[in-house]
């Protein structure tokens, strides 16, 4: 089982966005003894409640309140993905920490400069939110790809599937267009997926080749929005239909570096599927398949010999694994105890003065993915392979 996470005298953070994902953040860092001493919204009106329900002391108005206050010694970012970059920027400059969820931001051009920003700040972490990674079993594939006992890796499949969207009335800020590569499926949770594929095969991806579908061409958009992930518009509030040019489904074909091949769709229409990322890795001595639906277990197949299921255990994972697994075999870690892994990490390392490599997402990664989006997104107009930029 993993070490104490005992933190040593970490910053405080203030969290910037108070939608859905912002309280998981809040409780993630709460575990840690991470104190999140504000919160920045939309407007304050809008923070208040949310700040008395989540603890947490203050609410600014403006990002600039955040970035003068010398009790803030770190950001994490669940704001709307196009004011990412500006948030980001604008934290580095001011020599905050920072923790951005995903994307990045909306364009390479807008990420290459945050990678080299931070560059220029050595001793500021700055992190991008692929907790996936950090489900203890996604570590254990990770070792076990590393250690080579999957010989050479071949090929890297799967899918990540919800139901969220599925209606008509299904509305969210999330299905309107960035302005860039107006990708919504690929780009909210294909990332997750390529982030994982990439990590656990050690592998990048250099051409893709897409297909993407958008199979309600309108949605009925409520009058005053709507949360994410409450479902259809059940209370049959007044709306408007409005054209959707962002895509429902997204299926990519992918090169990866080292001659590996790989194939995964995403669809945020899979009636029955809340949340499911699947992922399976082939290689010349075995193969390994992980369902987030099913995150305690891990499928490990033999062609000479039975194949396996593993339970999550820290008895039995590799080192590496199990200083991400906290808890004894049969008592499940899921969602929010990647969370907690992920933020233990980033905090770890400001703890240790920020040397060393650091051990969660980077700018570096986060670049990355908006770049095979472009590429997504180039291909899938062009309806052939392109090559993702360097």
């Amino acid at each position: 089982m993993g070490a104490p996470y005992v933190l040593t005298n970490p910053p405080k953070v203030a969290l910037i966005g108070g939608g859905f994902i912002g309280p998981v953040h809040a409780e993630a860092l709460r575990r840690i003894g991470v104190q999140v001493a504000g919160l920045l919204d939309i407007t304050p009106e809008k923070a208040r409640p949310q700040a008395e329900r989540l603890g947490i002391p203050r609410v600014y108005s403006t990002i600039e309140e955040v970035l003068a206050d010398p009790e803030i010694g770190a950001v994490h970012l669940a704001s709307p993905n196009n004011i990412h970059f500006e948030h980001a920027k604008a934290a580095l400059e001011a020599g905050k920490h920072v923790l951005c969820e995903k994307p990045l931001a909306v364009s390479s051009k807008e990420t290459s400069e945050l990678v080299k920003l931070a560059a220029k700040h050595p001793m500021q972490a700055a992190g991008v939110n692929y907790n996936l990674r950090f489900y203890p079993l996604a570590q254990e594939m990770h070792a076990r790809v590393a250690r080579g006992d999957l010989g050479r890796i071949l090929t890297v499949t799967g899918s990540y599937t919800q139901d969220w969207l599925l209606m008509v009335d299904d509305y969210n800020w999330r299905v309107e267009p960035d302005g860039h590569t107006n990708l919504r499926a690929i780009a909210d949770i294909g990332t997750h997926w390529m982030d994982l594929a990439q990590f656990i095969t050690g592998r990048h991806i250099e051409k893709v080749n897409a297909d993407l579908a958008t199979f309600h061409p309108e949605r009925n958009r409520p009058v005053g929005g709507a949360e994410t992930f409450t479902g259809p518009n059940s209370t049959k509030k007044a709306s408007e239909a409005v054209k959707i040019e962002t895509e429902d489904y997204g299926a990519v074909l992918l090169h990866l570096s080292q001659g590996a091949r790989g194939v995964f769709h995403v669809n945020q229409m899979h009636g029955g599927r809340k949340n499911r990322l699947y992922l399976e890795v082939c290689g010349t001595e075995g193969s390994m398949v992980w369902d987030s639906e099913s995150p305690e277990l891990l499928w490990l197949g033999r062609r000479g010999a039975p194949n396996q299921i593993m339970n999550r255990d820290p008895a039995i994972l590799s080192a590496e694994a199990g200083n991400f697994s906290h808890y004894p075999g049969g008592h499940a870690e899921g969602f929010p105890d990647a969370f907690k892994q992920l933020d233990l990490a980033f905090y770890t390392f400001i703890q240790n003065g920020c040397k060393g490599t650091p051990n969660f997402p980077t700018f570096a990664d986060g670049d990355r993915e908006v770049r095979i989006c472009e590429a997504i997104a180039d291909s899938a107009k062009a309806k052939g392979w392109v090559d993702v930029k360097e």
